[in-house]
C-alpha cells in the first residue's frame, strides 16, 4: 500500500489510500480526506479517497495497483459492506457521497463460477452457503449472466429437484430472484413446473418453502405470450401468439394449470393456504390465485372458474375480510375483488346454448328434474315445459340473454339451496289462475340483472370499488334472498301478471337498501332486511325514490347505455392515469410507520418519479431540493421495476421532521402518524421499494390508481377521487345521449324485441342517406 501525502500530481492515481491503523496509534496524516473506507480479502481496513469522475474498473484497477496485488484486477469487484450490493457505474458516486463502507471481493464472474462449481460438487461444508449467497447475488445482471453462462440455470433447477428443507427453501428464492430477469430461463421444462407444483402441495412442506414455490408459480403464469414485450406480431390466425426462441414468456395459465392438473389437490391447497396463520404465506397464495385468474385462457376458463367455485375461495377470502390483521392483504384483496368483477361480467355476457355447451343442459336439466313438474300441451297444441317454471316462453336461448350463464348458475343454486321448497313454490304458482302466477324463472332473471346494476357488472376492465364488497361475493346468495323478496311482495301484494314490474321496482328499492354500507354491515342485517320487510313500508319508501328518480333511467335501452359509456369513461380515466405517471412528479420521501417492514433509505428528502415509455420501471432521483427535470429519463439515474411491485400499500409512512410544509397538506412535524396522502411499494420478499408522500389529494390519486393499473395481476381502485371520476363522466355522458334523444323527441321503449329473421338470403343492406 501507499499512502498519499498533499495533492496528487498529473497522472497519478486518482484512487489514493491512507496506511492502516497500527499498534493502536493514528494513521498518520496524508493531507487529503478519505471518502471511504474499502476492506480487502484479508480483512485489512484501508481508508481511501475515491475520485467520482472515475469508472468501477478504474477505482479497482487502482485499488488493486495500491495495494499491490498480484492478481489481474478484472478479478475483483467492490461492494457495500453492509448490504452486499455491487458497486457499479450508476450507484458509485451515491456511495461515495454516503461515506459507505465498502469491501473489495471477486467479481462477479468469478463468484458466479464459484458457485455454479460449489452446486455441482454439494459439499455439505460450503453447499448452503453457496445457495444463501446465490439467492443474493442471482439479482445482479453481470452475476447472472456468468451464473448462466456456466451452466447454473440446471444446476439450480437440479437442486430444486432433489433436496428438501431450508436448503430447497434458499434454491427456491434464487429461482425466484432469478425469474426477475426477463432472459435467462426459458429452458426450465414441464418436469420443474410439475416438481414446483408437487413441492407446493405436499404436506411435508415448509412454510419458508412453500412461500417461493408460490412465488414461482405465479412468475411462470404471468409469464405468457401475450405479456412479452414489444408489439404483437399481426397474423391471420387465431392461435395464441408463439414466443421467439429464447424467451421467457413461454409459459403462461395453460402450462402452469396443465401441471396443477396432474397433481392432485393442488389447487386446493392453495386455496386453503389462504387460512394459514402466515401472513406472507396467505399474500403469496392471494397473489397466485389472482394471477390464474387475470391470465386463464378460454380453453380451461369453465373448469378452472368451476373448481375454484367448488373450493369455496370466495368464502375464504371473505373470512380475510372480516380478520383484523390484514393490512398487507388489502391490496391483493381488492385485487381477487376486481378479477371475480370480471368473472362475473364473462359468465355475464355468456350465451345459455343447452344444444352445445353440456354444462348448460345438465343444469337446466337438475332445475327441471328439481320442480318435480310434467311437461305438456297447451291450447295451441305447443309444448308448455319451461313456461310452468315462470318464462315467457320455451326459447331458453332468448330467455337468458340479458342474463346469460350468470343468470342460469344464479337460479341452479336457488334450487339447489332448497330443492323441497322450490318444488312446493312451483306448484303453488301452478295451482292459481294464470293471470295469478309469480313467474319464478324471469323473477330470478330480473334479480340478477338488479344485482349486477347495483354492483356495476358492465365493464371487463376493472372495478371502480374502493372498499370490501363481501356481499357481491356472496352473489349467489343475496341473489337468493333478493327473488324470496320479489316472491314475498308478490304474494303480499297480490300482484297480477302486469305488476311484473312493479314488483321489480320494489326489488331494485329494497336492493340499494340491503346493500348499502357493505364494508361495514353485518350479514344478519342483509338476511333481515330481505327476509322480514314489510310491504307497506317497502312501498312507502319507494314511493318517495319515485319522486325523486327519473324512471327513464330504469328502462333497458338506458341500463345498456349506461353499461357502454361506463366501459368507455373507465378506460378515459386508465389513459389520463397513465399519462400522469409519464410526466411525473415529486413527491416527500416518507418515514415508514414499523408495520410497513423493511424500506429503502433516500438519499434526499425529495424524490422525483416517472414511468417509462415501455411501462416496465419507474425511474427517479432523490434531491434535498426540488428542481426543473427535464424531458426523459437523462435526470432519473435510479429505477424500480414495475414486475417488482406486488402492492400498492396507502397510508402507510410519516412525514420526516424537517420537511418544509408550504403547500402541503401533510399532518404536525412532530407526528409520526401515517400521512392520509401516502404511500409505498411493496415486494412480497424484500419490504418497501419506496415510501413517498403526495403534495395534494389528486396527485396522490392519480398515482395510487395509476400504478395499480399498471399491474398485471391488479385491477382495482383505490381512491374515492377516480371512482367519483369515472361515475361523474358516466352521469353526464349518459345525460347528453339522453339530452339528444329527448331533443329529438325520440321514445325510448322498456325493451326490444327482435323480428323474425328474413325468410330467404334475397335482399342487401341499403346505403344510410
Amino acid at each position: 500500500m501507499t499512502a498519499t501525502n498533499g495533492s496528487i500530481a498529473p497522472g497519478a492515481s486518482r484512487t489514493t489510500l491512507a496506511p492502516p491503523a497500527t499498534n493502536n496509534t493514528r494513521p498518520r496524516s496524508t493531507g487529503l480526506i478519505p471518502t471511504n473506507n474499502v476492506t480487502t480479502k484479508e480483512g485489512v481496513t484501508v481508508r481511501t479517497r475515491i475520485d467520482p469522475t472515475l469508472t468501477v474498473d478504474d477505482v479497482v484497477r487502482q485499488l488493486c495497483v495500491n495495494l499491490k496485488v498480484t492478481e489481474p484486477s478484472f478479478n475483483f469487484a467492490l461492494r457495500d459492506k453492509d448490504t452486499d450490493e455491487l458497486i457499479v457505474n450508476e450507484n458509485l458516486r451515491k456511495k461515495i457521497k454516503n461515506k459507505a463502507n465498502l469491501k473489495l471481493v471477486n467479481s462477479p464472474n468469478i463468484e458466479a463460477a464459484e458457485i455454479v462449481q460449489k452446486l455441482l460438487v454439494r459439499d455439505e461444508k460450503t453447499f448452503k452457503m453457496a445457495l444463501w449467497s446465490l439467492k443474493k447475488f442471482i439479482r445482479e445482471e453481470k452475476f447472472a449472466q456468468e451464473f448462466l453462462s456456466h451452466g447454473g440455470l440446471s444446476e439450480l433447477a437440479q437442486v430444486i429437484c432433489t433436496e428438501h428443507g431450508n436448503t430447497l427453501a434458499y434454491a427456491l428464492e434464487a429461482m425466484h430472484n432469478l425469474m426477475d430477469l426477463d432472459y435467462g430461463w426459458s429452458t426450465l421444462d414441464n418436469t420443474f413446473v410439475f416438481k414446483v407444483v408437487q413441492i407446493l402441495s405436499s404436506p411435508h412442506s415448509l412454510i419458508n418453502v412453500c412461500r417461493p414455490a408460490t412465488a414461482i408459480l405465479k412468475k411462470l403464469v404471468e409469464a405468457d405470450p401475450m405479456n412479452a414485450p414489444g408489439p404483437l406480431i399481426a397474423s391471420s390466425s387465431r392461435a395464441p401468439p408463439v414466443a421467439p426462441p429464447g424467451s421467457v414468456y413461454r409459459y403462461g395459465f395453460q402450462i402452469v394449470f396443465q401441471q396443477m392438473r396432474r397433481e392432485k389437490g393442488s389447487l386446493e391447497t392453495v386455496v386453503n393456504r389462504l387460512g394459514s396463520a402466515d401472513t406472507a404465506m396467505i399474500l403469496h397464495s392471494m397473489m397466485l390465485i389472482n394471477s390464474l385468474l387475470s391470465h386463464v385462457n378460454d380453453t380451461e376458463w369453465d373448469e378452472f372458474i368451476s373448481e375454484l367455485e367448488r373450493l369455496n375461495v370466495r368464502k375464504a377470502v371473505i373470512r380475510l375480510m372480516s380478520s383484523h390483521n390484514i393490512d398487507d392483504l388489502t391490496s391483493s384483496i381488492l385485487d381477487f375483488q376486481a378479477n371475480i368483477v370480471r368473472v362475473t361480467y364473462r359468465k355475464k355476457s355468456t350465451l345459455v346454448e343447452p344444444e352445445v355447451e353440456p354444462l348448460h343442459e345438465s343444469a337446466l336439466e337438475y332445475i327441471w328434474n328439481c320442480s318435480k313438474v310434467q311437461d305438456g300441451r297447451d291450447n295451441d297444441g305447443e309444448v308448455l315445459k319451461w313456461r310452468k317454471l315462470g318464462f315467457s316462453s320455451e326459447n331458453l336461448v332468448v330467455e337468458f340473454q340479458e342474463v346469460g350463464e350468470l343468470g342460469l348458475d344464479c337460479l341452479r343454486n336457488f334450487v339447489a339451496d332448497d330443492p323441497d321448497l322450490f318444488s312446493k313454490v312451483i306448484l303453488e304458482q301452478l295451482s292459481r289462475p294464470v293471470e295469478r302466477r309469480c313467474p319464478i324463472a324471469r323473477a330470478s332473471n330480473e334479480i340478477v340483472e338488479l344485482l349486477a346494476e347495483h354492483w356495476v357488472i358492465f365493464a371487463p376492465a376493472y372495478s371502480t370499488s374502493t372498499t370490501y364488497q363481501p356481499f357481491f361475493l356472496n352473489f349467489y346468495r343475496v341473489h337468493a334472498l333478493a327473488t324470496q323478496f320479489f316472491l314475498r311482495m308478490w304474494n303480499e301484494s297480490g300482484s297480477a301478471a302486469g305488476d311484473f314490474s312493479r314488483i321489480a321496482a320494489l326489488a331494485r328499492s329494497q336492493v340499494k337498501v340491503a346493500l348499502q354500507r357493505e364494508n361495514i354491515k353485518p350479514w344478519h342485517e342483509v338476511e333481515r332486511d330481505f327476509l322480514d320487510c314489510e310491504y307497506r313500508a317497502v312501498r312507502d319508501r319507494q314511493m318517495q325514490e319515485l319522486e325523486a328518480e327519473d324512471d327513464l333511467l330504469s328502462k333497458v335501452p338506458v341500463r345498456n347505455l349506461k353499461e357502454k359509456i361506463t366501459r368507455e369513461s373507465a378506460e378515459f380515466v386508465r389513459q389520463q392515469r397513465i399519462q400522469c405517471l409519464f410526466q411525473g412528479a415529486w413527491f416527500v420521501n416518507g418515514i415508514p410507520t414499523p408495520a410497513n417492514g423493511l424500506s429503502r433509505r433516500p438519499n434526499g428528502q425529495w424524490r422525483f418519479i416517472r414511468l417509462d415509455n415501455g411501462l416496465k420501471y419507474l425511474h427517479y432521483v432523490d434531491s434535498a431540493v426540488q428542481f426543473p427535470v427535464r424531458n426523459g429519463l437523462e435526470d432519473l439515474p435510479e429505477r424500480i421495476e414495475i414486475a417488482a411491485i406486488t402492492q400498492i400499500a396507502t397510508g402507510t409512512c410519516a412525514s420526516p421532521p424537517n420537511i418544509l410544509r408550504d403547500h402541503l397538506d401533510l399532518p404536525p412535524p412532530n407526528s409520526l402518524t401515517p400521512s392520509p396522502l401516502s404511500f409505498s411499494l411493496l415486494t412480497a420478499t424484500e419490504g418497501s421499494l419506496a415510501d413517498q408522500i403526495a403534495s395534494d389529494q389528486t396527485r396522490w390519486a392519480d398515482w395510487t390508481d395509476g400504478l395499480n393499473m399498471l399491474r398485471r395481476d391488479s385491477g382495482h381502485v383505490t381512491s374515492e377521487e377516480t371512482a367519483g371520476y369515472i361515475k361523474a363522466l358516466t352521469e353526464i355522458g349518459l345525460k347528453i345521449k339522453l339530452l339528444d334523444l329527448s331533443g329529438e323527441k325520440v321514445d325510448i321503449p322498456s325493451g326490444l324485441s327482435a323480428g323474425p329473421p328474413p325468410s330467404n338470403t334475397d335482399f342487401f343492406f341499403s346505403d344510410l342517406i
